[in-house]
């Protein structure tokens, strides 16, 4: 039964149902079913820390969590304002947020792990605490999604931008340039756009601190929306700005300065200079922050003559976050191939070759690897590998970022990427198509990824269908296909060599996968 509300506060002001009051043992509670997750993730947060200490570029991740302790410390007072009112629909939420950490989990996909496994953390404060109050910490909460080293998927893109500005600056300014790929040439020097020039860290860095102080500045969405816009244009510019700086000092300077270490300071440099003009001119439209008073309104002072308890929900939160790692662990073993990849070279007719330019695929480290030479009937060299995956780990896998067709300082590098469609052993087949160069000429390389029995050319696909697969307890099996030939004079010359090479032997290398898979 509930007591009468205080004298001049009206009954029919306060909410249906009382606030729940903590008991210390609910209190207790709570706070485990918060630090719940780093005890069933654990591996998911260690390959976090990974790589942070690892990549210069993320090395803020261990930032983001004393920064959003420090935001919600900020806001304590609505803990007196409104007591928590656990949210029963929230578990549903939670749930999916397991679900997509399964299926990261079963795709090797890294990124969705960590996503999800962050996201827990708002979604048991929102189920735990309920609607009304935990979007007083709305901020605070999803500022933990920082923490998640994600961003290299934008490294090629932001190369390209950033060398088809360059180049455009540089011949703006009257000094021919030669170009291939992301390298170029300018009479005083040879330069190469490379991950470190894309401009990521910039990025990264100015869409965090833009966010933070988007959210400490102003309290209009619209400004902190332009502003945090602003932070995301801003970087890309300031990059191809710096690109093209550094590169006009090297060229005044014969190549003496900005080619080394001073590179990387003059870079780094002016992304402060930049920085802190945008944040200085975004000052003049701050908007000073309500403080929120401690008084407690009426209705969080009203007794409750049997208070209810917060451990029904806890014990819900941390069953329902436990039950994906707990399958996942169960999947994994059931899935695990312990037979060494037996794979055997296919029947090729064509005679075999010795005179083919050096060079490989690029891939992690690998179950098995076959490289076979071959001649064509018109005398043009055809080299095929294929490299094969079992029980894929992050450090063993067929479908990854650091996955290249050549290495960054290797002699080959790609210039040209499309996609195309082949006739092969009957069926039609999508593949990618890539231009390799080196000082030796050119290559044509057509390229495919085997996937559960399928082939793919999607990352995003094959990964999906890698999920698919496991889920499904038929292993994690996987394989790419390389065709390559010289170009020489003709590209299109080397395209029908590859073409009547797939037209005769893609039979056979897709029976020497499946039997090399043995299930």
């Amino acid at each position: 039964m509930f007591l009468k509300p205080p004298p001049g506060v009206d009954a029919a002001a306060l909410p249906a149902t009382a606030p729940i009051r903590m008991s210390a043992a609910s209190a207790i509670a709570l706070a485990l079913a918060l630090v719940a997750p780093f005890l069933l993730y654990w591996q998911t947060a260690a390959s976090m820390v990974a790589i942070w200490n690892s990549s210069e570029t993320f090395a803020h991740g261990y930032v983001i969590l004393p920064i959003s302790l420090g935001l919600i410390w900020r806001q304590r007072a609505w803990f007196a304002r409104l007591p928590a009112r656990p949210w029963w629909p929230g578990l549903l939420l939670l749930a999916g947020a397991g679900a997509a950490w399964l299926a990261g989990r079963m795709g090797d996909v890294q990124v969705v792990m960590q996503y999800a496994f962050v996201s827990m953390f708002p979604l048991a404060a929102l189920t735990l605490l309920g609607p009304r109050l935990a979007s007083k910490f709305t901020f605070p909460l999803l500022f933990l999604l920082f923490a998640v080293p994600f961003g290299e998927i934008f490294v090629g893109p932001l190369i390209n931008y950033t060398a088809d500005f360059t180049v455009w600056a540089v011949q703006a300014t009257g000094i021919p340039v030669l170009r291939n790929g992301t390298r170029f040439e300018l009479p005083t020097g040879s330069w190469s756009v490379v991950e470190a020039c894309s401009g990521i860290r910039y990025l990264i860095s100015s869409i965090t601190l833009g966010c933070l102080y988007a959210y400490l500045t102003y309290r209009s969405n619209t400004r902190r929306a332009v502003f945090i816009g602003l932070s995301i244009v801003v970087p890309i510019v300031a990059n191809w700005l710096r690109a093209y700086g550094i590169v006009m000092i090297g060229h005044m300077s014969g190549m003496e300065l900005a080619t080394g270490v001073d590179h990387l300071v003059y870079g780094w440099l002016f992304f402060g200079v930049i920085m802190f003009i945008m944040f200085w001119i975004g000052s003049y439209w701050r908007e000073d922050e309500q403080p929120v008073s401690g008084a407690a309104p009426a209705a969080a002072v009203v007794n409750a003559g049997k208070s209810a308890s917060l451990l029904p929900v806890v014990v819900a939160v941390v069953a329902v976050a436990a039950m994906w790692p707990a399958f996942a662990t169960v999947n994994e073993r059931a899935n695990h191939n312990p037979q060494p990849v037996a794979l055997g070279e296919p029947g090729i007719a064509w005679p075999q070759t010795a005179g083919f330019p050096d060079w490989e695929v690029h891939n992690m480290e690998r179950d098995a690897r076959m490289k076979r030479y071959s001649q064509a009937r018109d005398a043009r060299p055809v080299q095929l590998q294929l490299l094969y995956y079992r029980n894929q780990t992050k450090q063993k896998g067929l479908i990854s970022s650091v996955n290249r067709l050549a290495g960054d300082k290797e002699a080959y590098h790609q210039v040209a990427s499309s996609q195309r469609s082949e006739q092969a052993g009957g069926r039609t087949l999508s593949l990618r198509e890539a231009i390799m160069h080196s000082a030796d000429g050119q290559l044509v390389v057509w390229h495919v990824m085997w996937v559960d029995g399928q082939y793919l050319t999607s990352n995003v696909v094959g990964k999906l269908r890698q999920a698919q697969g496991k889920l499904q307890f038929r292993g994690d099996d996987g394989a790419l296909v390389a065709i390559a030939a010289p170009a020489g004079d003709s590209p299109d010359a080397a395209r029908a060599t590859l073409r009547a090479f797939l037209a005769q032997h893609f039979g056979a290398v897709d029976a020497a996968l499946v039997k090399a898979r043995g299930r």
